[in-house]
């Protein structure tokens, strides 16, 4: 009697061990598969915010170029690292900023008009870029304009069309934003913005 008792115990034991086994396996299994869709969900967000930051032209502006014979082509290891910090501005003539124009450097990374001298910002994953930002910092920037994401700071200044960023969805600039952070940093402190009263210094005429 006493036999088949141990027989059973050991039987029900071994079957307990089984299924605690099996169980074990099928969250295992479970939790690697999840972990590979979030994986996957990433890749797929970085590589929808790729296909907008190309479409919408960030690279115009925001990419140091160099000028070949088919035109200002962007200099691929300087992508959307902004206006490069050691650059010389060009001679200024203030003849045809009197006369209403709005005038951009070679390749387009700086700016002059009313408003004095912009610069384009470096958006790369270098802490001199978007590195250290937030998603609520991006999301300020491009809904209200305000420069870093600082909602206590300074509005943006031309031509930077935040207005037409601010249109888009909250899916849309969080991937944008993946994907700004997934590129290769590049150091470059862009220079801070020349006021208007300063301009004369950089003037030809």
């Amino acid at each position: 009697m006493k036999s088949i008792h141990q027989k059973i115990a050991i039987r029900a034991g071994t079957f307990c061990l089984v299924l605690l086994l099996l169980t074990s396996c099928n969250d295992k299994k479970y939790e690697d598969q999840e972990s590979e869709s979030a994986e996957m969900s990433l890749q797929d967000s970085i590589a929808r915010g790729k296909y907008l930051v190309t479409t919408i032209g960030c690279a115009d502006c925001h990419s140091p170029k160099r000028m070949t014979e088919r035109g200002p082509e962007e200099i691929p290891e300087l992508a959307l690292s902004g206006h490069p910090a050691g650059d010389t501005l060009p001679p200024l003539s203030m003849d045809a900023m009197q006369k209403g124009w709005m005038l951009m450097t070679g390749d387009l990374t700086a700016a002059v008009g009313p408003w004095g001298i912009s610069f384009s910002a470096n958006l790369t994953s270098d802490d001199t870029g978007i590195g250290n930002w937030t998603m609520e910092r991006f999301k300020t920037a491009m809904r209200e304009g305000k420069l870093k994401g600082d909602k206590g700071g300074r509005m943006m200044l031309p031509p930077m069309p935040w207005q037409n960023f601010a249109k888009l969805s909250d899916e849309d600039l969080e991937s944008m934003f993946k994907y700004l952070q997934s590129t290769e940093p590049v150091e470059n402190a862009v220079p801070a913005p020349i006021p208007p009263t300063k301009l004369d210094s950089l003037a030809t005429s």
